[in-house]
């Protein structure tokens, strides 16, 4: 495994890790996803970029316009649920609650 391949993996793991283990607020769940998402972009873009396909160069442009969508629905559900319930710790959102 080359240096390059273990810091994405790395960047990776430590933003899954940092999703299942520091779950309290809204807002530290968005920012591991997006840190899960830039490595994974970093990593297609280099992978594209080894192998010299031209066909494939349009994949990490397309992760990268979904992780745009991601993070701007994630914002507005934040803010949407900070004005509803007043924080955003996902201990307090019941799903069930009207």
């Amino acid at each position: 495994m080359t240096p390059v391949h273990f810091s994405f993996s790395s960047a990776f793991v430590l933003g899954l890790m940092g999703l299942t283990f520091h779950r309290t607020h809204l807002l530290s769940a968005l920012l591991c996803l997006e840190g899960m998402m830039l490595s994974l972009f970093i990593a297609l873009a280099l992978w594209a970029l080894q192998f010299e396909m031209t066909g494939f160069s349009a994949a990490p442009m397309l992760l990268l316009a979904f992780s745009a969508c991601e993070a701007s629905a994630g914002l507005a559900l934040l803010v949407a649920t900070a004005r509803t319930h007043g924080t955003d710790r996902l201990q307090n959102l019941n799903l069930l609650q009207c």
